[in-house]
C-alpha cells in the first residue's frame, strides 16, 4: 500500500527554502523582464498602463502564427487572444457550460440535401490587426495554409498543430466575398465544433514580411481583441489591446497582456507572491494554503478535462487484454489522490464525469477496488511476485498535466500492490504530444505502452469520436492506441451523421458506455483547473471550459 504522507512529502515545493527562493526570483527576473517586472521607467501617460502578467505552465511561448504549439493552453492564450474562429465559445458564464456562437461568421447551417455540405455567412467589416479586410478570400487562404501542400503559403508548423481539428474537412469554396462553402468527407455533425479551434492569419501580413512564417510569428496579425506587441522566443509574449476589434463588447480591460512561459510550478508561486506576476496557472497543492494566507485568489471550476493514461492495444502490448486494462482501472486510489491534489481534482469514472449528458450507463464501475484488480491480473497470468510490465511516456509538466511526477509516482505504487510494474519513460511535453501525434505503431513508440496526455472533452469529436473510432486514428484522429471494437465503431458513426442534439446526446451516452466497459484507457482524475490570482486582479469569469476570456480581466 503506497502510503499517502510519501507521496505528499514527493510532492512538496522548497518554495521556503531562501536560497531557492532567491535563485527563482532571479531566474523569473531574467525571464519575464523589465516590462513584465513593471520596472521600466515610461514617460506619461504610459505611466497608468494597465498590465495583466500571466505565467504559464509551457515551457516556450507557443507558436505565435495562427495555430497555437504547446497543446490546449498554447491555445488558450494564444488562439482567441490573437486570432478569431469563424465559430467562437461563450466564455462569458461561470454556472454552465460554454456553448458555441458566432465569431467570423456570422451564421452557418448544413445543407438539408446534402449533409456534407455547410454554408457559413462571414461578417462584414471586420478587419486584421494590420488594417486588410476579413473575407472569403482570407478564408479559403488559410485553409489552403493548413491542408493544401502545394500552395505557397502552406505551413507544415500550423498544419501539424491543427491536423486534429481539419481531419473531416474534404474541400472549401468561396461562393461570394462573405458566403463560403465547407465540404466535409462524410456527413459531419459536429464540425462547428472544430471550426473553434481554426484561426485565421492574414495574408497581407505574410506578403508583406517576405512570405516568411517564422518573420510572420514575429509580427503577427490575426483579427482578435490583442495584437501581439513584443515578442521574445522562450521568453514571453506581449499583446496589447486591438481597439478596432469587431466585437466592441468584448474590448479588453487591460492595456497591456504579458504570456510568460514558466514550466515549474514553484518558480510561479514565488513569481506570485513577489509580486512578479499577476496570474499563475495550475498552483501546485501543497502551496493554496500559503497563496491564501498572502491574499491571493484562488480560483477553480469544473471544466471538461481528464487526466488518463492512453493506452496501446498492440499486439506488443500488455493492455491488449481487457483484463489488465481493467485491473490498472481499479488499481488506483482515486480519493487519495484527490487528497494529494489539495482536493483540486475529482476522482475519474470514465472519460466524462457521471452528470455529464454523455456519461451513459457503464456495467464496469471505475473505483479503488485492489482484490478486484489482483484477481483480474491472475487471471492474465500476473501476480505481485510475477508482475505484468508496462512502460508510459510522461512529462514534467504541460498543459493541463496538473502535477504528473507526484501523480504517476503515485500510481505507480498503487500498481506495484497488486501485480503491475509500471516504468517511466520521461521527456518534455512537447516531445510527448508528437509521441501522441505519431501513434502506438510508430518506431518510436516501439515498447512504449502509454501515453500520459491530459485529454479535453469540450465537443463530441474529441471527448469521444475521434479518441475511441478505429477509422480516425492519429494524426488527423485521436485515437493512438488502435482500439477498435466494432460496436463503438457503429456508435461513432451514428453520432457524427445525427444532426438532431438530443438524439445524438443519447447515442454519445451509448459510446461512452461502450468505452468504459472496454477500459479503452485508464482514467485517473478530472482536473478543476486551478489558478491563482492576485487580489488585485478583477473581472475574470472562470468559464467551464479550456478557454478562458481575459479580456474583461484587469489589475486594479
Amino acid at each position: 500500500m503506497y502510503h499517502l504522507q510519501n507521496a505528499m512529502q514527493a510532492a512538496k515545493t522548497s518554495v521556503r527554502i531562501e536560497k531557492e527562493e532567491t535563485m527563482r526570483l532571479n531566474l523569473i527576473r531574467r525571464l519575464v523582464g523589465a516590462v513584465a517586472l513593471g520596472t521600466l521607467t515610461i514617460a506619461s501617460p504610459a505611466l497608468a498602463e494597465k498590465v495583466l502578467r500571466v505565467a504559464m505552465t509551457v515551457a516556450d511561448v507557443p507558436l505565435t502564427s495562427g495555430q497555437p504549439s504547446q497543446g490546449n493552453e498554447g491555445m488558450r492564450f494564444l488562439g482567441p487572444t490573437v486570432y478569431d474562429g469563424l465559430v467562437l465559445w461563450d466564455l462569458s458564464s461561470a454556472d454552465k457550460a460554454a456553448s458555441l456562437v458566432p465569431g467570423l461568421a456570422e451564421s452557418w447551417a448544413v445543407d438539408e440535401n446534402d449533409k456534407t455540405k455547410w454554408i457559413f455567412k462571414l461578417r462584414r467589416g471586420v478587419k486584421f490587426h494590420d488594417g486588410s479586410e476579413f473575407n472569403a478570400d482570407a478564408v479559403t487562404w488559410n485553409f489552403d495554409k493548413l491542408m493544401k501542400r502545394d500552395a505557397p503559403q502552406f505551413d507544415q508548423a500550423q498544419s501539424v498543430q491543427a491536423s486534429q481539428l481539419y481531419g473531416s474537412i474534404a474541400s472549401w469554396r468561396k461562393i461570394d466575398d462573405y458566403t463560403v462553402e465547407i465540404a466535409t468527407k462524410a456527413p459531419d455533425s459536429v464540425l462547428p465544433y472544430n471550426l473553434t479551434g481554426l484561426f485565421f492569419s492574414s495574408p497581407k501580413r505574410w506578403e508583406e514580411v517576405g512570405r516568411d512564417w517564422n518573420k510572420f510569428a514575429a509580427q503577427p496579425s490575426g483579427t482578435g481583441p490583442w495584437k501581439v506587441d513584443k515578442f521574445v522566443p522562450r521568453e514571453r509574449v506581449e499583446l496589447v489591446r486591438n481597439t478596432n476589434y469587431w466585437n466592441q463588447k468584448r474590448l479588453p480591460k487591460s492595456d497591456r497582456l504579458v504570456l510568460l512561459p514558466m514550466p515549474d510550478a514553484n518558480t510561479r508561486v514565488a513569481a506570485l507572491l513577489a509580486n512578479q506576476v499577476d496570474w499563475i496557472e495550475a498552483p501546485p497543492p501543497d502551496a493554496v494554503p500559503r497563496l491564501k494566507q498572502s491574499g491571493m485568489n484562488v480560483v477553480a471550476n469544473v471544466y471538461p478535462h481528464v487526466w488518463p493514461y492512453q493506452i496501446s492495444l498492440m499486439d506488443d502490448s500488455p493492455f491488449k487484454d481487457l483484463r489488465i486494462r481493467k485491473a490498472a482501472n481499479l488499481a488506483i486510489d482515486r480519493d487519495g489522490l484527490v487528497k494529494l491534489l489539495g482536493g483540486l481534482a475529482l476522482p475519474a469514472k470514465g472519460m466524462l464525469d457521471p452528470g455529464h449528458p454523455w456519461f451513459g450507463k457503464p456495467s464496469f464501475d471505475i473505483k479503488y477496488d485492489p482484490e478486484g484488480a489482483r484477481k483480474l491480473l491472475a487471471e492474465a497470468g500476473y501476480s505481485e511476485k510475477n508482475p505484468v510490465k508496462v512502460r508510459i511516456v510522461i512529462a514534467p509538466s504541460g498543459s493541463g498535466q496538473m502535477l504528473p511526477l507526484p501523480m504517476s509516482e503515485y500510481i505507480k505504487e498503487n500498481f506495484r500492490d497488486v501485480g503491475i510494474d509500471l516504468e517511466f519513460v520521461v521527456m518534455d511535453w512537447e516531445a510527448l504530444r508528437a509521441r501522441r501525434r505519431a501513434g502506438a505503431w510508430a518506431p518510436e513508440n516501439k515498447g512504449i505502452h502509454g501515453v500520459n496526455n491530459s485529454w479535453g472533452l469540450w465537443d463530441p469529436d474529441i471527448a469521444l469520436i475521434k479518441p475511441s473510432a478505429s477509422f480516425e486514428p492519429v494524426p488527423t484522429g485521436f485515437n493512438w492506441g488502435q482500439f477498435n471494437d466494432a460496436k463503438v465503431d457503429e456508435l461513432a458513426r451514428a453520432a457524427k451523421t445525427t444532426f438532431d442534439p438530443a438524439q445524438r446526446d443519447k447515442i454519445l451516452a451509448e459510446l461512452h458506455a461502450r468505452i468504459v466497459d472496454q477500459a479503452m484507457w485508464i482514467w485517473v482524475v478530472h482536473d478543476l483547473g486551478p489558478r491563482a490570482l492576485s487580489p488585485k486582479v478583477k473581472g475574470f469569469v472562470p468559464a467551464q471550459s479550456w478557454y478562458q476570456d481575459l479580456t474583461p480581466v484587469e489589475v486594479q
